[in-house]
């Protein structure tokens, strides 16, 4: 198992993204929460980032299919930790206080927890 340096529920900001032409990018810096993280993959999941369609079928009777829009997943690799003190992009730091081992920022030096 690889580590992840974000965790599920934390701000992020998106490094690099698609692309729509040549000129302007469509997802880069943008900022949203984590739903999900996938450590065995190196990816995470970003609320309203990286958003695909998809088409689904009906799978009961009764159930509409379609198009619907999704969150697919980003390498963690391109997503940035937001500090939520001083609400700039920042590097991940590690303090140990009280035998517990704390997230800090690189930055400011407040805690994440």
């Amino acid at each position: 198992m690889s580590k992840v340096h974000v965790k599920t529920g934390d701000t992020v900001i998106l490094l690099t993204g698609k692309y729509e032409d040549k000129y302007t990018s469509k997802d880069e810096r943008k900022t949203g929460k984590i739903v999900e993280v996938s450590p065995k993959e190196g990816k995470v999941i970003v609320e309203g980032i990286n958003m695909i369609t998809k088409h689904v079928k009906p799978t009961r009777m009764g159930e509409k299919g379609g198009i619907i829009k999704t969150e697919a997943p980003v390498y963690a690799s391109k997503v940035q930790l937001v500090c939520p003190k001083c609400g700039k992009p920042t590097r991940v730091g590690h303090v140990i206080e009280d035998g517990k081992k704390l997230r800090v920022c690189k930055k400011c030096g407040k805690s994440f927890e």
